[in-house]
């Protein structure tokens, strides 16, 4: 029986040693590699958002109802290409009234100039009264009137019923439609959006101390997530005169080549640039599988004293082959797990 005890209890020993090494497994199995450090000079960042330089908003000027919508969403069209009518049919019979009216009254002024020919040489052969006379130069006078102006009101009208039909004012790609068929479309109601995707460009905000950091002969690069990393001159960069008095930010501008394909207006956008002259700044970069991604979280693992490892969410910057820049959340001398999942499960 005691020989079976010692055996018992050697066996429990054993068991519990090897618990406590697969506990500790996944804390030794932990790849960590310090972060990074490039010296240069300081690096500026703002972000912003693509937009078209050319959007319209087209509404209706004209009350009616919606009869034909060939416009859909995501539709490339050319400019003059109808994209919205409204019913048309009374503003139609109107203009042909306008044009009846001044038949009409040309009509009417061809008889007064008739006549006013005919009082005019009798009043030379002093047939008539210079009182006759001028009433016949009156009633030329009156037509010639009326004529331009149901001659007015007749354009006016044209005008009026070419607004039942909405054309698209430059080549480009449909938006929004806010409206279906059968609606009833008011003055003012939005009907399509348009932009051209010919030219865009990138509106960012940025601090004003960084915004003086922009001189000529730089390089600006432009990241939009998805897209190859664009290097433009610094030169290209609008900046507006005024700064925003409640934020102290300045905006900027800067055009994007024609050349460029696949952006949308709306997609993020950060301009970044470095800083002129001979001052330092750091970078710090990381192995890009060493960042976590949580819901609207971004961190790192980072090893504390005593080889734990502590999640520390971070601001990531550009990303370059398999590294990836750390604007925030991390220093010099940190060291960064690159196997996460396993640093997840230890306790």
């Amino acid at each position: 029986m005691a020989l079976r005890r010692i055996a018992l209890l050697a066996f429990l020993a054993g068991m519990l040693s090897h618990g406590a090494g697969l506990l500790a497994a996944p804390e030794a199995e932990l790849e960590a590699v310090p972060v990074q450090v490039e010296r240069e000079s300081a690096r500026h960042s703002a972000e912003g958002t693509v937009e078209a330089v050319r959007d319209t908003l087209m509404t209706a000027q004209v009350a009616g109802v919606v009869v034909a919508r060939p416009a859909e969403v995501g539709l490339r069209v050319r400019a003059g290409e109808e994209l919205v009518r409204i019913d048309p049919r009374a503003a139609e019979d109107q203009a042909a009234a306008s044009a009846a009216q001044v038949q009409a009254a040309r009509a009417e002024l061809q008889v007064a100039l008739k006549e006013y020919e005919r009082q005019r040489r009798l009043f030379e052969k002093a047939y008539i009264s210079e009182a006759a006379f001028d009433r016949a130069r009156a009633q030329r006078d009156a037509a010639q009137a009326r004529v331009a102006a149901l001659e007015a009101q007749a354009k006016a009208v044209r005008t009026q019923a070419g607004y039942h039909r909405v054309t698209a004012p430059y080549d480009g790609i449909v938006s929004e439609v806010p409206v279906v068929l059968g609606e009833t479309a008011l003055p003012g109601r939005p009907l399509v959006r348009l932009y051209d995707p010919g030219a865009l460009r990138v509106t960012a905000v940025a601090a004003q101390s960084e915004a003086s950091t922009l001189v000529p002969g730089g390089t600006v690069d432009v990241e939009v997530p998805g897209f190859p990393v664009l290097h433009l001159p610094a030169e290209r960069v609008q900046i507006f005169p005024a700064a925003d008095p409640s934020t102290h930010t300045v905006q900027l501008r800067l055009a994007l080549p024609s050349e460029v394909h696949g952006l949308k207006p709306g997609l993020f956008a950060r301009l970044s640039w470095r800083s002129p002259g001979t001052g330092e700044g750091r970078r710090f970069l990381v192995p890009a599988s060493a960042v976590v991604r949580r819901a609207e979280m971004t961190g790192l693992y980072v090893l504390d004293r005593d080889g734990k490892p502590i999640l520390r969410q971070v601001r990531l910057g550009r990303t370059e082959g398999e590294r990836i820049e750390i604007l925030s959340g991390i220093d010099e001398g940190d060291r960064v797990v690159t196997n996460p999942e396993r640093a997840a499960r230890v306790r």
